[in-house]
Parts: structure tokens; C-alpha cells; sequence
């Protein structure tokens, strides 16, 4: 069964499903909302942006609504999808924001693993989300996003327990290389320079470049790999000419992509295109 908020003053949405909600992702599309899928007793079989995922029991798996997801196989599965109008109208602390350490970037697929103490704290959690779904009341749309910001805190805790991530409130090069990420994100169709994205930041290209080198990373290599990982989905999804895709990301010459693009993945557009054809027609003759 699926709980849905909906605001109408805001345009707000907020769902909670379960693995009946994916089965509408058998075809693979754009998830159109932040998402986390949390994979209860079983494995649940994903596929995000192309790269396949089993989701381990007691794990949640953290997406932003641009990343295309497909459903495989799975069974007993907590969803949560929520729009932008929903939680990040709000002003969140950077950490826990719609720009926080779950939905940094799309590369990178936050996955958090539940132990058993935690298992029991976020089971309570969700239990007090649908009761707070079925109380409805002038107060409850604010409620329903402080609980997802404590849902979103206590998983940002875990992972970056996981991953070791260590930061200072305010001067962290890890909160400025998020804040390039979301910039990007933002005008990565429009934009390809490093001094705009610095000018933005009141920072200078040098600046941006010292600072992300402890990631062994570039500003201009993480706008780069954004407007490749775009020509990807592209496509993979539509049915766009090389040309066309060209425009979408903010080239007038077609040819000035294919070189970006064959430069990280060693094929030019079309080429990519026809290796994902003739791996399809492999996949039907197999059948």
C-alpha cells in the first residue's frame, strides 16, 4: 500500500510504497524524485544508470530524481520518493540538504547498512511516518519533513561513519566540493568553464583546483564527467541523434562532444550507441 502527502500550496509530494511501487521501473526511466529503496529481509536486484545493484538485505540505497533506475527482482522493500518542493524548500544544514553528503553528486551511489540496533531505530522511524501520514492536521506537512530530516540525518551519520568522512562545519574542502557539485548539477548544460562555477564561489580556478586535488580531482574533470555521464544517459534512454544530444548539453558543434565524450570512454557517441545496440540484439538472440 502506498501513503502519499501531497501539499497543494507547495506542489509538495511525499510517498511511502514498497516493491510494488518499483515494478513501475521494469522499464528503466528517470526516478523523478529523491528516492531511498530500503531492501528489508531479501536482496532487492536494481539497475542504476546501467550499472547493476544488489541491494543486501537491511541496506538503504540513496537516489537522486535524475538518475534512471530500473527494477529486477526483489521482494519486501520500504520506498520513500519525495520532491524537491517537499524537502529542500526547507533551509537544512549543507550536511543533510537536498546538496548533503546522500545526494552529493551521481556518480558516486550512497548505499547505507543497517545493524542490528539500527534496524530497530529505523523501523520505529518508519512506523512513526505512517502514523503521521494518517493524521491529517495543519501541522503535518511540517512534521513529515522534520521526521525525513532525521531519517536523512541518522543515514548521513552511517555513511559517513562508513566511509571515514571527516569535516569542520564551515571551511571543509569537502563542503566546498560539494557545493561545486551542486552548482554543476545546476548549469552544467549551460556552463562548461571553471571560472564561472569559481566566480560563483568566490573562489578563483586555482583556488578550486588546490583544494580538490586531495580528491584527486579537477573542477574542470568533475564538469566534464557530468556532461559525459548525461551523454550517457541520453543515450541509452532516448532516442536522441548524436547532434541533438550535442545541443541538449550546451555544444553547437557536435564534434567538440564526440572528442570530450571519446576521451572518457574511449568511443565517440555513435559508437557508443551501436555497442549498445548490438548488445541488446545479443541479449534477444540469446533469449
Amino acid at each position: 500500500m502506498t501513503h502519499t502527502f501531497k501539499e497543494f500550496s507547495t506542489n509538495a509530494i511525499f510517498n511511502i510504497g514498497n516493491e510494488t511501487d518499483l515494478k513501475s521501473f521494469q522499464t528503466p526511466k528517470q526516478a523523478e524524485f529523491y528516492t531511498f529503496i530500503w531492501a528489508q529481509t531479501e536482496p532487492i536486484d536494481i539497475i542504476i544508470d546501467s550499472l547493476p545493484i544488489s541491494l543486501a538485505p537491511h541496506s538503504i540505497l540513496a537516489l537522486t530524481p535524475i538518475q534512471y533506475l530500473q527494477y529486477v527482482d526483489g521482494q519486501n522493500a520500504i520506498v520513500y520518493q519525495f520532491n524537491r518542493e517537499f524537502y529542500c524548500i526547507k533551509d537544512h544544514d549543507q550536511e543533510v540538504s537536498c546538496v548533503g553528503v546522500l545526494f552529493f553528486g551521481n556518480v558516486n551511489i550512497p548505499i547505507i547498512h543497517l545493524d542490528e540496533s539500527e534496524q530497530r531505530k529505523f523501523n520505529i522511524l518508519h512506523e512513526v511516518f505512517i502514523d503521521e501520514l494518517d493524521t491529517k492536521d495543519t501541522i503535518q506537512a511540517e512534521m513529515l519533513r522534520m521526521l525525513m530530516a532525521r531519517f536523512i540525518i541518522k543515514s548521513t551519520r552511517l555513511l559517513k561513519a562508513k566511509e571515514g568522512i571527516v569535516e569542520t562545519a564551515k571551511s571543509s574542502k569537502v563542503s566546498l566540493l560539494r557545493s561545486f557539485n551542486y552548482l554543476v548539477e545546476q548549469h552544467y548544460k549551460t556552463e562548461h568553464s571553471v571560472s564561472f562555477y569559481a566566480a560563483q564561489l568566490f573562489k578563483s580556478p586555482k583556488t578550486l583546483s588546490n583544494n580538490f586535488a586531495k580528491f584527486n580531482q579537477s573542477p574542470l574533470q568533475i564538469i566534464h564527467e557530468r556532461i559525459v555521464l548525461e551523454t550517457k544517459r541520453l543515450l541509452i534512454y532516448t532516442d536522441k541523434t548524436a547532434k541533438e544530444i550535442a545541443y541538449d548539453v550546451g555544444f553547437e558543434d557536435a564534434s567538440h562532444l564526440s572528442r570530450l565524450f571519446k576521451k572518457y570512454t574511449s568511443l565517440s557517441p555513435s559508437d557508443f550507441k551501436k555497442q549498445l545496440n548490438t548488445s541488446s540484439q545479443e541479449k534477444l538472440t540469446s533469449q
